[in-house]
């Protein structure tokens, strides 16, 4: 007697003109391949949109920087070389010394510069990298999704949380066949564990926000607090997600953040935050302050979803974006214990 493996059954596409799924009472066409509803492949996966291109520059606002920066710079240079013809007036020594003083100016200004230029240009390299994933995603294109996928992994390489992943992902290349799921495969890999982190900051920071304007007695603390909050947040997040932003660069990075905010409606807390708020009971419970504390908090914590949307180099398709309910979870469970902390208790 003789064992015979059992053949492995073939898929077939749905939109194949030549495949006819079986149906009761309903006779194939002839000529036609008759599969059952089993065998057919399930609809690809809807792809993610384009995101929003960064805001451009005005030409107008770039001629009026460029021009104040210009006199900025002549008015500098004539200074110092006023000076260094006064020092060298009074004694050799202190002209010398002046002169080295300004070569320390120069070295450190160009130093500077060289780190603004090479932050925005990693910046505009992300907001490419993260365009032409979704372009790969849409058009299923194996050559634009490798390419990102290998720019990934050398930008991946300064981070040593991502070696594993980086391995493992190097080992599957060969094996993807579709731009698509290469795509997704190294969103998988390589932002998993970013995105774990940068919901983790994103909490901590809106923790912190809503502790800190609950208890300060100014609203000037609270304003200067969540400003600071703010910048360190979308700089921490820049730097994770592999950005190296300088000053310009977190100029930039903010006008992308209010952008985004703009255009997905941005500073308004998540109605079903609002909603758990109310439906619970916790809103009347709570004090003016820790009230306006939870408040403060929702709106960091929505900042800073919005830049992780920026700053990742990749669109959400095979993970699901973070939602306000998972950064704000433990906010809202806090606010409550506080509010029946402060209940006066009866009885």
């Amino acid at each position: 007697m003789s064992d015979k493996s059992p053949r492995r059954p073939q898929a077939f596409r749905l939109d194949d003109p030549d495949v006819v799924v079986a149906e009761d009472g309903r006779p194939a066409p002839r000529g036609a391949i008759v599969v059952t509803p089993s065998l057919a492949l399930p609809e690809p996966e809807e792809t993610p949109p384009l995101p929003a291109p960064p805001p451009s520059a005005s030409r107008w606002s770039t001629l009026f920087w460029t021009g104040l920066g210009g006199l900025v710079s002549l008015g500098l240079g004539l200074a110092v070389s006023k000076l260094i013809e006064d020092l060298f007036a009074r004694a050799d020594w202190l002209g010398y010394t002046g002169i080295g003083f300004a070569a320390l100016f120069v070295a450190g200004a160009l130093a500077l510069l060289g780190r603004e230029v090479f932050g925005l240009m990693r910046l505009r390299t992300l907001n490419a990298l993260r365009e032409q994933a979704a372009e790969a995603i849409a058009k299923d294109d194996r050559k634009q999704a490798e390419a990102v996928t290998h720019e990934l992994m050398a930008l991946a390489k300064t981070s040593p949380r991502l070696f594993r992943a980086r391995t493992e992902l190097a080992g599957h290349l060969d094996a993807i066949i579709d731009g698509a799921d290469l795509v997704r495969l190294t969103e998988r890999h390589l932002m998993a564990p970013l995105d774990a982190e940068a919901t983790q900051l994103v909490s901590n920071a809106a923790k912190r926000v809503s502790v800190v304007t609950a208890v300060s007695p100014r609203a000037a603390v609270d304003l200067i607090f969540v400003l600071v909050t703010a910048v360190g947040l979308v700089r921490r997040l820049s730097l994770l997600y592999g950005g190296r932003p300088g000053t310009l660069g977190m100029i930039r990075l903010f006008r992308q953040v209010v952008a985004h905010l703009a255009v997905t409606g941005g500073m308004a807390a998540g109605d079903s935050i609002l909603q758990q708020l109310v439906g619970h009971g916790i809103a009347a419970k709570l004090s003016a302050r820790l009230g306006e504390g939870v408040v403060n908090g929702l709106l960091t914590a929505r900042l800073g979803l919005a830049a992780i949307e920026v700053t990742r180099p990749l669109p959400f398709a095979a993970l699901p974006a973070p939602a306000l309910s998972d950064v704000a979870s433990g906010l809202i469970a806090r606010s409550a214990k506080d509010g029946e902390k402060d209940e006066p208790k009866q009885g």
